[in-house]
């Protein structure tokens, strides 16, 4: 892939749902589920990129961070992985989001931490609801672990609208077993 060649995007299945990732030639630029048609996520990424993203293709340049996030992703939702270790392009993250996304990769694996907490860590104690906003647009769903921050009294709190997924990744992480997916119909509750 040359820098002037467009993104390109696959969708990986997954237990949460479809994966959307959309690569450029500095790495992975998003990755993150979805809901509703590919066409609007496709859309919403391409005026974030002001580029339209185009379908991968076998023997495209990029090819390598596509099956690298797939494999991680698989291993990761079998259990088996718990760290990505993929080329990222933060271009789309500024400022103090990007400190705050950088702060949540240090959350380890089955912990959480609150979002003051993760203020503190990338630098600016009183900036938790920025780390919030940080967590809610994050770019990288997932790889990104921005399941892993919860409120200051430990409930989980929105993840992109979807909780129950929330729930699911921090029970992933947390359990001795691989849990169910999640369905949007199923009930979620507060930890006790």
């Amino acid at each position: 892939m040359n820098p002037e060649d467009p993104p390109r995007y696959r969708v990986h299945p997954s237990p949460i749902g479809d994966i959307l990732i959309v690569t450029t030639a500095d790495g992975i630029v998003t990755l993150h589920p979805f809901d509703g048609p590919l066409h609007a996520e496709i859309e919403r990424v391409a005026l974030q990129l002001r580029a339209l993203p185009v379908p991968a293709e076998a023997g495209d340049g990029g090819g390598e961070a596509f099956e690298a996030a797939a494999a991680q992703l698989d291993e990761y939702f079998d259990g088996d992985r718990e760290r990505f270790d993929l080329p990222l392009d933060w271009r789309l993250v500024r400022g103090f989001t990007r400190a705050a996304l950088e702060a949540v990769c240090d959350i380890p694996y089955g912990e959480t931490a609150s979002y003051g907490e993760v203020a503190i860590a990338a630098g600016i104690p009183r900036a938790a609801r920025a780390v919030g906003t940080a967590c809610a647009t994050t770019p990288f769903s997932v790889v990104v672990p921005v399941h892993r921050v919860v409120r200051a009294d430990g409930s989980l709190g929105e993840y992109g609208g979807r909780p129950e997924v929330k729930r699911f990744l921090i029970d992933l992480e947390q359990g001795p077993e691989i849990p169910a997916a999640p369905h949007p119909a199923d009930e979620v509750t507060a930890p006790q």
